[in-house]
């Protein structure tokens, strides 16, 4: 493991430490879990980005001719179409 020198406002450093006591983690525990979090959103981020620069249009549009035409379920329906 590595260790990281971040300087934070106090008033963060409270509201962590606050939240880590509330979950039953250390801080250090706490801090490494939301560090990850963020990462993996940013990751899944930039993949769909990644796969969207990929996409064809035609190939959508072919897939939605494919999906059968029918009044969709109750509460499926787009808000403002009675």
């Amino acid at each position: 493991m590595s260790a990281m020198i971040v300087r934070l406002p106090d008033s963060l450093v409270e509201r962590i430490e606050a939240a880590a006591r509330q979950d039953g983690v250390s801080v250090d525990q706490f801090v490494a879990s939301a560090a990850a979090e963020k990462l993996a959103a940013w990751m899944t981020v930039d993949y769909l980005k990644q796969e969207a620069a990929q996409g064809q249009r035609a190939d959508f549009e072919s897939y939605l001719k494919a999906v059968p035409a029918a009044v969709p379920l109750p509460g499926d329906e787009l808000p403002g179409h009675d």
